[in-house]
């Protein structure tokens, strides 16, 4: 039986621009008949796998994310000594494994997932040529993994178009955050100063502008398949337990970076309740279809989501083998205590 690991989160930001969509503003979404903040998953994964808790947690088994790998390697053959033309060639064969290339480019078309036992076997074959000062063979670019062991690759999925028998099904599933309650957002009216400017001919502001914003409530939901997770990292559940570990901390502390210049809004979840078991995940957000409302909105979205959980077991059944809570508010739990439940053993 596959064993899922789940965890709902509610996190409070104070007035914020934390995701933007492509005018600018929060993202929002609806639902219960009203508007709410939304964070998408895409921001959510991207700053938890590239934040530096993350990148600590889980050294030497993170991968990277690019278009550029040619380049890089083209650079390097060229710093070396290589001439430009053979460089070029060079490069693109090599980036070519990994997806299929811009025209006239060393550039990947679409973004390549590439773990660091990838790149250390592209780094070692870059010497190799340089040293020999010839080009790569057929068999030489056998450079991808099928089970690479970078824990972001197994956790987030990889998808190579051109070579779909390296592709890594995603072990973890994430869902858009979304506020508990409806929201109004707000626009923040500001200028810039010219700090050379005395006033003599022009007492105008150098810069005038304006940028939405507004605070929230959110229910975030991560569910993890730590079966399959073990299965893309090639059997290593020490390992597993790592990436399960690192993913759980920085979700539950590693805030979204947008406009955090402008706003400061870092949060750290005030509510975290972790489930695992055989059963068929489900998210809790249905608590939320009707939102929030009054003055005690984090009390009363604990009780929420305690609720719809327990009413699920009324009708299904117990929907987790075992459960872990920490409250925050009620000073319930300690976050040590949530991972060393997270864990295997």
């Amino acid at each position: 039986m596959t064993t899922f690991i789940q965890l709902h989160m509610l996190t409070s930001y104070p007035p914020a621009n934390l995701n933007r969509d492509d005018l600018g503003r929060p993202k929002t979404a609806r639902m219960g008949g009203t508007e709410r903040l939304r964070v998408s998953s895409q921001s959510l994964k991207r700053h938890w796998r590239t934040s530096d808790l993350f990148q600590e947690a889980a050294a030497g088994h993170v991968g990277v994310r690019t278009k550029r790998l040619g380049v890089e390697v083209r650079e390097k053959l060229e710093a070396a000594g290589i001439k430009e033309k053979e460089a070029q060639k060079w490069a693109r064969e090599i980036a070519d494994v990994f997806g299929a290339l811009k025209k006239d480019s060393e550039e990947i078309e679409q973004l390549a997932h590439i773990g660091p036992e990838e790149k250390s076997a592209v780094d070692d074959l870059v010497a190799m040529l340089v040293e020999q000062n010839r080009g790569p063979e057929k068999e030489e670019l056998a450079l991808l993994r099928k089970n690479p062991t970078a824990v972001d690759v197994a956790l987030f999925g990889r998808m190579l178009a051109a070579d779909p028998a390296f592709n890594v099904e995603a072990a973890c599933q994430v869902a858009h955050a979304i506020t508990v309650h409806s929201v109004v957002i707000e626009d923040d009216y500001f200028t810039a100063v010219d700090d050379l400017n005395k006033g003599d001919e022009d007492r105008g502001a150098a810069h005038i502008g304006e940028t939405g914003f507004a605070a929230g409530l959110f229910y975030s939901y991560i569910c993890i398949n730590r079966d399959q997770l073990v299965t893309n990292l090639s059997g290593n559940n020490e390992l597993a337990d790592r990436a399960i570990a690192a993913l759980a901390e920085a979700a539950v502390k590693v805030a979204p970076t947008g406009k955090q210049n402008s706003f400061g809004s870092r949060a750290y979840a005030s509510f975290v309740f972790a489930e695992k078991g055989t059963q068929q995940p489900r998210s809790l957000s249905v608590a939320f279809l009707k939102p929030m409302q009054g003055t005690d909105q984090e009390g009363d979205a604990i009780s929420a989501l305690k609720s719809q959980a327990e009413r699920f077991d009324n009708a299904y059944g117990a929907c987790a083998d075992s459960r872990y809570t920490l409250n925050v508010l009620a000073g319930e739990g300690s976050f040590d205590e949530l991972l060393a439940f997270l864990g295997s053993k």
